[in-house]
């Protein structure tokens, strides 16, 4: 017999396999391109620890349960992200010198052989399992993560971070000008400066112009679903799970991505548990027997945000794509592999938007209109977008990565409350390629007004701390991104920022003329004013036509609950002038949105054709 079929052999002894089923099982894996003794563990059930215990003692290697603490700090690593791939740590015991480590199926073969004439070097190495060593070098490394995570994307980008790029006096003079041009909006037609009202008119016409373009060129779903590749030729895929007290979706959440149709081996699952969520991390333990599945504890530290607790996780990533999925979310099965397909058919792609859809758009109207936004934004606006080449904000789950490309881009600004949006717009500047697919993935829209408000006042704070940081170098902004996607970009976020206020203040007009019995439009002297008059009208049946046709494209059919729009903007203006005080007053803070399991909840039926697919 080979070595190669004793030492899997002594790795599946319990299991008594014939030399033929050894050598089938030995060929599987090669032609999976994994480690024989992962594929051990992932697809026949075998432990990692007892499969390297086995496997040392058929090495004539020491096992140890543990990598034991070091007699001294942990010497920074020279590159933070080689930690994945780190096969094996040295210490001091006892004042010599030992090596644990964690050797491939081939290093065991190789050190076999390599020992019997050196029995000093046996003598100072401990096999330990990879699982084992990895959470070692997490741990006495966290010092060196967290700074990382901090400052990853300052010491990449300084002039792109809103740790560094957002001072008060920034933050100060963007709220004032921000008044100052929706004054400036509201009083042009009383005034009749041309600049004002073409101004005033460009902003309030841009979302809506937007919208209906969208629309217009909304491009009808193929009919061919692509073609599952196989095993063999799907890359190895890292999928974070950001949690923060939410022991309540643990069970779902892992129902859900275990789920997912991919080769096991292949799959590397890291729950990024906050360190003081006590009860989540005891929640999670149970699942972490799963072999895809790990777990890294975030040391509680400020800034208190998502984008921090990924970019700590990001340098233990070991797939050669990374995909971020919030505690709620249920994805398609097939999303993973649909996103390796396209990455694979087109190198220049670096990253993939999933199609976000609302569960729960039936509970009550906020639900109702939140649904209907996220099925015009994901399946019709975004989508447009991405075949623009415009910067596309990105959604907070669901994006697909390749990891060497979200690292070099330097991962999401830890201090920005809308790191999606932002990291959108920052891969744009690099010139990177985004694209969004139709794989779905389902979530929960806030049920109550008070867990809508504090999410949507955490949104819109961050498109402004985006607007603000992108536009501390105006002309460097413009020479990487081109004027199209510069005036695009001025336009978008500041349409997404002012919308709503104008739209109040329009409402606030009106009523005001009519409780003074004053004529709503004046066709002489104020003839302005029934140009805005049109724009208020052109702009929510705008969003009425993307919003209905959003739910269409899904199957859904409630176009009643749309009419309500102009008070959901009401809404909106709200959360907006809370972010403009948030953003003086405290802007890193990271209002944390809560989320039930399905089984506590009415569920909106998503209806999508199941042969109806479409790549872009």
């Amino acid at each position: 017999m080979t070595p190669s079929l004793d030492l899997l052999e002594a790795i599946l002894e319990e299991e008594r396999l014939s030399p033929d089923a050894l050598l089938g099982i030995f060929q599987d894996a090669l032609l999976l391109e994994t480690d024989p003794i992962d594929y051990c563990v992932a697809r026949l059930g075998v432990s990692q620890a007892v499969a390297y215990q086995r496997a040392a003692r058929w090495a004539g290697l020491e096992y140890a349960d543990v990598v034991p603490a070091p007699g001294e700090p942990a010497a920074a690593p020279a590159h933070i992200d080689a930690l994945a791939l780190t096969r094996l740590v040295t210490m001091r015991e006892s004042g010599l010198k030992v090596t644990y480590l964690a050797p491939g199926f081939r290093d065991f073969i190789r050190l076999r052989e390599y020992l019997p004439g050196n029995r000093a070097v046996a003598q100072s190495l401990r096999v330990v399992s990879s699982q084992a060593l990895r959470s070692h070098m997490a741990h006495y490394n966290a010092p060196h993560l967290m700074a990382s995570a901090r400052q990853r994307l300052a010491r990449r980008w300084p002039n792109a971070s809103a740790h560094l790029d957002l001072p008060l006096v920034a933050r100060l003079g963007f709220v004032f000008v921000l008044l100052g041009l929706m004054i400036a909006t509201i009083i042009a037609p009383f005034t009749g400066n041309p600049a004002l009202i073409v101004f005033a008119i460009v902003i309030a016409a841009a979302p809506a112009a937007v919208r209906l373009l969208a629309l217009v060129q909304m491009r009808k779903r193929a009919l061919r679903k692509p073609d599952r590749p196989d095993d063999a030729e799907l890359p190895a895929y890292s999928v974070l799970l950001p949690l923060r007290d939410e022991a309540q979706m643990v069970p779902q959440l892992y129902r859900a991505i275990a789920a997912l149709d991919y080769p096991p081996e292949k799959l590397d699952v890291k729950f990024v548990v906050e360190g003081d969520s006590v009860a989540t991390i005891r929640a999670v333990r149970p699942f972490l027997s799963d072999p895809r599945f790990g777990l890294v504890v975030v040391p509680p530290a400020k800034p208190r945000t998502k984008p921090k607790a990924m970019n700590y996780a990001l340098p233990l990533v070991r797939g050669e794509h990374v995909v971020i999925f919030d505690a709620e979310d249920r994805p398609d099965p097939d999303q993973l592999w649909r996103a390796a397909l396209r990455f694979r058919d087109d190198p220049q792609l670096a990253c993939l938007q999933a199609e976000l859809v609302i569960d729960n758009g039936d509970e009550n109207l906020i639900t109702a209109l939140f649904a209907a936004e996220y099925a015009a934004l994901f399946g019709i606006v975004l989508p447009a977008f991405a075949r623009w080449k415009v910067p596309l904000p990105l959604g907070g789950t669901s994006n697909h990565f390749r990891s060497e490309v979200l690292r070099a881009a330097g991962g999401w600004d830890s201090f920005n409350v809308t790191e999606d949006a932002d990291l959108g717009v920052r891969l744009a500047r690099l010139g990177l390629k985004v694209e969004t697919f139709t794989s779905h993935t389902l979530e929960e829209a806030p049920a109550t007004l008070s867990g809508w408000m504090a999410q949507r006042t955490r949104w819109i704070k961050g498109w402004m701390q985006t607007f603000i940081v992108h536009n501390r170098q105006p002309v460097r902004l413009l020479r990487e991104l081109g004027w199209k996607s510069f005036i695009f970009f001025e336009l978008t976020f500041l349409g997404m920022i002012l919308a709503p206020m104008l739209h109040a203040a329009f409402i606030a007009t009106a009523v005001f003329r009519l409780v003074l019995a004053q004529p709503l439009l004046s066709l002489g002297t104020q003839l302005w004013s029934v140009g805005y008059f049109a724009l208020f009208v052109v702009g929510n049946c705008a969003a009425l036509l993307v919003n209905v046709a959003g739910l269409k494209r899904l199957g859904r059919r409630n176009p009643a609950t749309q009419l309500m729009l102009p008070f959901y903007w009401l809404l909106l203006a709200a959360a907006t002038v809370r972010s403009a005080h948030e953003l003086l007053v405290k802007p890193f803070y990271w209002a944390k949105t809560g989320h039930r399991p399905v089984s506590d909840r009415s569920l909106y039926p998503v209806v999508v054709p199941a042969t109806r697919f479409s790549e872009h």
